[in-house]
């Protein structure tokens, strides 16, 4: 007769390990054969809804002795030879425990693709369901977190037995992904429901916006498989806050709940509180770190080659054949070894007694030993010391473009200029070169953000008065001097969790506050830029207020010194749906504030929308009475809502 008891169930498993657990002298041996082995469970959450979804069972040895740690029973295990042996018994007290408190939702137990290759060899496909409901367990509601403490190498038998787990109506998951050693081939090989992302791209994920791609990428290969992704080790709001809005449906971490004996019924208020708070997460830009282009769209002119061996009279009847050849490059079968400029070329084959001298013998001897040679996945900043390089013949010589060292067709020096122009001014919409922050793609996708989330919010134009006769004045030098001043201005008064601060160009800024004090922080940034930009006038300048210079007609004038005006617009939920609605007002109610004593101004977006597109009135801060500026175009650039909004300002 079988013993069904719990303790009968345990006698049957070890019965059937390998003989070093029960006859084994190890300390890990003995207490598997006893009973100081349970497990704690932590909670995995819901980070859309904020409720639980699971726990994961961890396991713990006594309290207060060596073998209390996962890590130190991992280790000890490994020495003792019983890993697998460990691990399959792990499951059993994990099944075990669960049954007997009868707590709802599923249960991840981690185990690794080699035991659980012996496991349900031990086991069977019938067998696993019904052992699991032995023990008040649904195979259904159970989730086999594949761990990989090894590189799996035999696949051939772990596909059998994820077929097999399957069939059982148990689940799988896929542990610690990214951490070196789960792979991408585990993944579509196991075809696992669950994916659960390394704590390496989670911690700190303001600070590293290369993490946040990496999160990108990952879902982007769960969309491709279909697996649901749990972030793991969660610890802060801000993290959790991220999380959230990039749409990881499920976490886990100490912020949500640590591990404990009994299973959770809620999360942490910390974390309640975060996934409740409906403000938006400043997500990291790359700034830097972005390549501003690949030049695999740069225009290669296909044009004939030459060899060491061809003579000049060659080479000057192929360029009399091509009359807007303007070089041809010498190939040394596919390996590109010289250059001949046209104009050069002909200029000595032209000479008296140069073809009777020169006309049969290789072309070499005229020929540009050191060309340029550009790869088509070339850098553009590798490119920049073209244009900047002392050596001008590059620019007039043109360029070989080569894939992989192999010759594939020459470039021309306003092709580079132009291609390397294009690269930057894309590159700029990401990240500002000057101050380094979020340019105009990242400001208006955080304002879509922002306005699809519901959250109410305040938008800010931040414009500097009378920069152009100042940088005119000092040089450009000092006028971005000034303009670093802003953004350093900026960032240092704004909550860098809450608060998105974006360059626009020139010396206009883009504020996305979702801090209520925001008037506050407004008004120190003006009040200390007005202080710190006294530094960058001369003594004279400063004494006298101002300077003299000309103004945008040419006329000489007295402009005061240098100082901020930020317009703000307020942006409650439901009022307006598209980032460049919002850009307009702002822009407009940056137009308020450079004429407002205080610098300052603003209007509630609820209000402009109620006008439509009549006066909406009086601006609310520093700008009382003061006159419309007609609103530029719908869908008109950030800078070209500057243009509009800016009368009688300089």
């Amino acid at each position: 007769m079988i013993d069904a008891s719990p303790r009968g169930r345990r006698d049957a498993l070890l019965a059937a390990l390998s003989p070093g657990v029960r006859n084994g002298h190890g300390p890990l041996a003995q207490l598997m054969r006893g009973d100081g082995l349970h497990c704690v469970f932590q909670p995995l959450a819901d980070l859309r809804e904020g409720g639980i979804y699971a726990h994961e069972a961890l396991i713990r040895g006594p309290e207060g002795t060596p073998l209390h740690t996962p890590d130190a029973l991992l280790r000890c295990a490994g020495e003792e030879g019983l890993l697998q042996d460990f691990e399959l018994l792990c499951v059993f007290i994990a099944l075990q425990q669960w049954g007997v408190l009868g707590a709802a939702g599923r249960l991840f137990v981690n185990i690794s693709a080699d035991a659980l290759v012996r496991g349900v060899a031990l086991c069977g496909r019938a067998s696993l369901a019904e052992a699991a409901q032995a023990m008040g367990v649904s195979a259904r509601m159970v989730v086999l977190e594949i761990t990989e403490h090894e590189r799996v190498t035999d696949m051939e038998p772990l596909r059998h037995a994820l077929k097999e787990v399957h069939a059982s109506g148990a689940r799988l998951a896929l542990d610690d992904f990214g951490d070196g050693r789960s792979s991408l081939r585990l993944w579509s090989e196991a075809k696992p429901d669950f994916v659960k992302i390394d704590k390496y791209f989670v911690r700190d994920l303001g600070a590293h916006p290369e993490n946040l791609q990496m999160l990108q990428a990952i879902k982007g290969i769960a969309d491709v498989f279909g697996t649901t992704l749990i972030a793991e080790g969660i610890e802060t709001q801000e993290d959790l806050r991220a999380l959230r809005d990039l749409d990881i449906p499920y976490g886990q971490g100490y912020l949500l709940g640590r591990p404990a004996p009994l299973p959770r019924d809620t999360i942490l208020l910390p974390a309640l509180d975060a996934l409740r708070d409906r403000r938006v997460a400043v997500l990291p830009h790359l700034g830097q770190n972005v390549r501003p282009g690949i030049l695999r769209n740069l225009l290669v002119v296909q044009a004939p080659t030459a060899t060491p061996e061809t003579r000049n009279d060659t080479v000057a009847g192929l360029f009399k054949a091509h009359a807007d050849l303007h070089a041809m490059a010498v190939v040394d079968g596919t390996r590109p070894v010289a250059l001949i400029n046209r104009q050069q070329f002909m200029n000595h084959y032209a000479t008296l007694y140069f073809r009777e001298v020169h006309g049969r013998k290789p072309c070499m001897a005229f020929a540009n030993h050191a060309p340029r040679v550009v790869e088509l996945d070339c850098d553009v900043d590798q490119l920049v010391g073209i244009l900047t390089s002392q050596d001008q013949r590059y620019l007039n010589d043109g360029f070989i473009v080569t894939d992989n060292g192999r010759y594939v067709g020459l470039g021309t020096g306003d092709q580079l200029v132009r291609s390397v122009t294009e690269a930057r001014i894309e590159a700029a919409r990401h990240a500002n070169p000057l101050t380094f922050l979020p340019g105009n793609i990242p400001i208006s996708l955080h304002m879509q953000r922002l306005l699809d989330s519901g959250t109410e919010f305040v938008a800010c134009y931040a414009d500097l008065n009378h920069f152009k006769p100042f940088n005119d004045y000092y040089g450009y030098w000092r006028g971005d001097q000034m303009i670093r001043l802003v953004a350093r201005l900026a960032v240092a008064h704004c909550d860098a969790q809450r608060d998105f601060v974006g360059h626009v160009g020139g010396d206009d800024f883009m504020l996305l506050f979702q801090s209520t004090d925001w008037l506050h922080r407004c008004q120190r940034i003006v009040d200390e830029f007005a202080q710190e930009a006294l530094a960058l006038f001369d003594d004279a300048s400063r004494k006298a207020g101002g300077i003299w210079a000309e103004d945008r007609h040419g006329v000489k004038r007295f402009f005061t010194c240098t100082t901020l005006s930020i317009g703000a617009v307020r942006i409650t939920p439901g009022t307006i749906a598209h980032a460049e609605e919002v850009a307009n007002l702002a822009a407009l109610a940056k137009h308020d504030a450079k004429l407002a004593a205080s610098g300052l101004a603003w209007r509630d977006a609820a209000d402009d929308s109620e006008a439509d597109g009549h006066d909406r009135g009086p601006a609310r801060i520093g700008g009382m009475g003061a006159d419309r500026a007609i609103a530029p175009r719908p869908g008109a650039p950030l800078g070209a809502r500057k243009a509009a909004a800016r009368v009688a300002t300089d």
